[in-house]
């Protein structure tokens, strides 16, 4: 990894500024349109999937729980993108999209970079500073650990619009090496707040170019993803799937109160009077099924039902 990142300390108050309309670019005479997806609804609904999911690989390696969440998209050159974060240390892990030919962008700050890879040696997430002007080899080892780590939710995130899989580059991930990106290719910005307490945020990237997005381009230009109908093949299997969960049925045949002297005074042989009712309650989990008799049935000890409680009562309590 190499030195590339982040312009001044307060780059992630600067995005959280940006309006929403710079999602909708319409280009400038005599150069190409930035952004042909229109306004991105979709992906944003996208990253947003996304920020939800990557809260369960983010808490373990923190070891404490966090919010996170998708700030606003940018539409902008890679060029300005790389202008705007400056020469300080940063991450640049490139993720392989397919199908498809082209590449995402892993964008990770080097200071966060640090604070993992001393957390995860045990340490308390401290930082030398200065930062140092490369990644060691260890923290090379961590970037292409976090990038094999948000694979898995990225693809769950992009599954209901586009089955893609996000393989991370190992290898020299420079910013000179990002395969496929000029500094005047046009890129989508998608930014990830990651916050523990009332404790400042850091800000992870992930970037699209616009010309590795082609292959989706009809699915993100289409519904957003919440008023997509469910698909009926899918939703079989989901209802196959929860008709085959297994529950625990029991019979509570009494529930004796003895006083403590007698339970100190007991041994082996001593008798435990019980007594119940022609009906003794059928349980599921912790919920009553009904009731029913105690019996026996091919030679086994079973319980025949007399009552069953409506399950929709349960349903809406």
């Amino acid at each position: 990894m190499v030195n590339v990142a982040a312009t001044s300390p307060d780059l992630k108050s600067e995005r959280r500024e940006r309006a929403r309309a710079d999602t909708a670019d319409h280009g400038v005479l005599g150069q190409g349109k930035l952004n042909p997806y229109g306004d991105l609804h979709t992906l944003q609904h996208l990253s947003a999937r996304l920020a939800r999911g990557m809260r369960g690989m983010w808490e373990p390696l923190l070891r404490q729980e966090v919010r996170c969440w998708a700030e606003p998209l940018v539409v902008q050159r890679f060029a300005d993108y790389r202008a705007e974060r400056g020469e300080r240390l940063t991450a640049w892990l490139p993720l392989t999209m397919t199908p498809g030919a082209g590449s995402a962008l892993l964008v990770l700050d080097g200071r966060f970079v640090l604070e993992l890879l001393d957390l995860f040696f045990g340490g308390t997430g401290a930082v030398a500073h200065p930062l140092p002007a490369e990644f060691s080899p260890a923290g090379e080892v961590m970037v292409a650990r976090l990038g094999a780590m948000l694979a898995a939710p990225l693809k769950a995130a992009w599954e209901p619009l586009s089955r893609i899989d996000f393989l991370p580059l190992r290898g020299d991930a420079s910013v000179a090496a990002v395969p496929d990106l000029d500094g005047d290719d046009a890129a989508i910005v998608t930014r990830f707040g990651i916050a523990a307490g009332t404790a400042k945020p850091v800000f992870v990237d992930i970037i699209y170019p616009v010309a590795a997005l082609k292959p989706h381009g009809a699915a993100l230009t289409g519904k957003v993803l919440d008023k997509a109908e469910a698909d009926p093949a899918w939703r079989n299997r989901l209802t196959r799937a929860v008709m085959d969960v297994a529950f625990p049925i029991r019979s509570v045949l009494a529930e004796p109160v003895v006083p403590l002297q007698m339970l100190i005074d007991l041994k082996p042989g001593d008798v435990i009077p019980i007594s119940f009712g022609p009906d003794v309650p059928v349980m599921v989990c912790r919920d009553c099924l009904g009731t029913g008799t105690v019996g026996t049935a091919n030679g086994r000890a079973a319980v025949r039902l007399t009552s069953i409680a409506r399950l929709d009562e349960g349903l809406h309590a």
